[in-house]
């Protein structure tokens, strides 16, 4: 044993000890990190595709890692030396409990990703937990193999604590090396655009440090940033929000009382395409879950894995450079049916959500009946406490189905969604009454097929069903092997293809389907096939299908959800004459349907419940601190244009300083609009 250890607790070399100890426990820490790093990527490598090459991963998350032990080194050196000298102990304890807490969920944070492909964050604190077991029990995530793997790495970590202790020793000079590179890197910093180089989105996340990213999401959402409503703020000079190239100019009414209060433009888009009926049309939302573009229809980036919808598409006004609102379902609803701003963990998350127009509840004031279908269970993401909000006439959801119908095959561990497409569509057409004289109706649909761990009835069927579609694409046997690793996605979009087919055959044959107009589009993209870039989570199709239709279009310019209900009010406005309100609290501004590729909208964007970062408007993309410019085929570059980067962040600060105003109370519509609300 080194003089240095035997020295009395109250030696002046107290802080000496503490420095030396700490250096042996930073090294551990450092090095851990860099082998969980290489398991990581292995892991991923085994699991998925890496274009990047396995070495080229490793160097930058290796960097990486580097910046986060440097980040967090100096405050660990002040705790660390503060407890040591109150009782060298207690601080063995406390940083032996420390590296092992902190390597436990860090390997399960690596699993998460490797599952879901999405870091986890401050979305986390967005579910109950309730949701949260449903989720990871749907998902088959603890199964036996990962479990052991995470027992050997804890293990693995213990035998290196024990290892440092006995072994290694290390003068406190050279200790004091730690700390000061830290305060160099705190106070200093490096090149901010020493930035992976990597080929996709996916590998790009793949080398971030997991635990880094998720303690930073949370400490955003238990500290989130404020958006003070100062009128002499920069952002003010120019209201970005309000548009200077849309459809029609917004124009604000209260902004300081209603924060997005704003005049209906009542731009009608849609009736040019439309033979106005009698009657007023019944409207069907579709609602598929993680239908991306990446593999939807002609020129599909991963391949055209929906035969079906690419024929409908072609009879239909199509958006193929579409948007989401959000990154997961629990935006849909809210940017769909209310073009409504986010709230803190979503709007329908608001402890009092506050009176809203919504397509509901304007075309129940105007005779129609309301319907909700979903196979899984509605109370998920408060989708039925919304529904309610709004006076939807029916809910039916996993709860009401009857006993003939078929759940989903459960996963190992027994959980499962619900009921499948193709049974969630059968139950929609036997309870649909099929009377032409009945009053019109909205009916939703949101489907759960295409969802974690995408099991299907007739699952061979779907299989070999992929294996043909590869083979009718075209794919080289390469290609082949690396498709394979998502054999069950791809045969669960197949199995959602077929469902759709079969649905429209059925529906075709009703006596109200020559009045019916179909809205189609995806709650978000797949996120578990790897993303290529950071606008792909929010790349979906809408189709707009319906025997009325006089001509079709392919629209290449950007619309998102938020632009769907104020088109559809100004349709049913204008042609059918419905009473709509003089004024709205609408985000979007209405569907833009140029042929041509475009952008005229400011669009807010939400990843996760949690995950506020991605404002697009016009051809850029701003994702937290990086500037993508889009290109007409939806594929981003990272651009550097601090002049366009500030401006979208001005914008983006409009947007967010209103919605903080939601979260804090204030209303979206005065009480003389709630004869069209809730």
């Amino acid at each position: 044993m080194s003089a240095t250890e035997t020295s009395s607790p109250e030696s002046p070399n107290r802080l000496a000890q503490a420095t030396a100890y700490f250096l042996k426990f930073s090294l551990l820490f450092l090095i851990l990190l860099f082998i969980s790093s290489v398991f990581e990527i292995i892991l991923a490598s085994s699991d998925h595709n890496l274009k990047s090459g396995i070495l080229s991963l490793i160097k930058w998350a290796s960097l990486e890692n580097l910046a986060f032990w440097l980040r967090i080194a100096l405050p660990a050196y002040l705790i660390f030396s503060l407890v040591y000298l109150v009782s060298r102990s207690l601080a063995f304890i406390l940083s032996n409990l420390a590296i092992i807490l902190f390597f436990s969920i860090h390997l399960l944070l690596i699993y998460y990703y490797n599952t879901t492909l999405v870091m986890l964050g401050g979305d986390i604190f967005g579910y109950s937990l309730a949701e949260i077991t449903q989720t990871v029990g749907a998902s088959g995530t603890l199964a036996v193999v990962p479990v052991m793997i995470f027992l050997v790495f804890i293990s693995l970590v213990i035998a290196g604590i024990l290892f440092i202790r006995k072994r290694i020793f290390f003068p406190p000079v050279i200790g004091l090396l730690v700390p000061v590179l830290s305060a160099a890197y705190i106070f200093v910093g490096w090149d901010e655009n020493v930035q992976p180089k990597l080929e996709t989105d996916f590998e790009t996340k793949l080398a971030e440090n997991k635990s880094e990213h998720f303690y930073n999401a949370a400490y955003r959402h238990f500290e989130p940033e404020l958006y003070e409503t100062d009128i002499y703020a920069e952002s003010y000079v120019k209201n970005y929000l309000a548009g200077d190239d849309v459809l029609e100019p917004v124009e604000y009414v209260d902004e300081f009382n209603y924060p997005f209060l704003r005049k209906s433009t009542g731009h009608d888009v849609l009736g040019p395409y439309f033979e106005t009926k009698q009657k007023k049309p019944n409207l069907v939302f579709i609602l598929v879950e993680g239908l991306g573009r990446a593999f939807t229809n002609k020129n599909a980036e991963l391949g055209n894995f929906t035969p079906f919808l690419d024929e409908l598409s072609d009879k239909s006004l199509y958006w193929p450079n579409f948007l989401s609102g959000g990154g997961r379902t629990f935006a849909v609803l809210p940017s769909i049916f209310g073009s409504l701003p986010f709230g803190k963990t979503g709007f329908m998350e608001l402890d009092q959500m506050p009176s809203e127009l919504s397509l509901f509840n304007v075309l129940q004031k105007n005779d129609y009946q309301t319907a909700f279908y979903y196979g899984g269970n509605s109370t998920f993401d408060n989708m039925n406490r919304y529904l309610k909000a709004n006076e939807v006439n029916r809910i039916l959801d996993e709860p009401t189905f009857p006993e003939a119908y078929q759940k989903i095959p459960p996963s190992a561990g027994g959980f499962t969604w619900g009921y499948g497409d193709k049974e969630l569509y059968r139950y929609y057409l036997n309870s649909v009454a099929d009377d032409t004289t009945a009053a019109p109706y909205l009916n939703v649909i949101l489907t759960v097929s295409t969802h974690d761990p995408f099991s299907v009835n007739d699952q061979e069927r779907y299989n070999e069903r992929f294996e043909q579609r590869l083979e009718e694409i075209g794919f080289r046997d390469e290609l082949k092997e690396e498709y394979s690793k998502y054999k069950k996605q791809y045969a669960s979009i197949l199995f959602m293809d077929d469902a759709m087919k079969e649905f429209f055959e059925a529906y075709s044959k009703r006596a109200d389907f020559n009045n019916t107009i179909f809205f189609i589009t995806g709650d978000h993209r797949i996120p578990e096939i790897p993303m290529t870039s950071k606008i792909d989570r929010y790349h979906v199709p809408l189709m707009v299908y319906s025997p009325m239709l006089k001509r079709t279009a392919q629209i290449e310019s950007i619309s998102s959800h938020f632009d769907i209900t104020p088109s559809v009010l100004a349709f049913m406005h204008e042609q059918y004459g419905i009473q709509t309100p003089l004024e709205n609290a609408f985000v979007g501004q209405g569907l833009d349907t140029l042929r041509n590729f475009r952008n005229i909208h400011p669009i807010a964007l939400k990843q996760t419940k949690t995950d506020f970062r991605d404002f697009v408007m016009g051809n850029y993309h701003l994702n937290g601190n990086s500037l993508y410019q889009i290109q007409p085929d939806m594929k981003e570059i990272l651009v550097n244009n601090p002049e366009k980067k500030a401006e979208l962040q001005n914008a983006f600060d409009q947007f967010r300083r209103k919605n903080e105003q939601i979260i804090e109370g204030k209303k979206l519509i005065p009480d003389s609009l709630k004869v069209y609300g809730s």
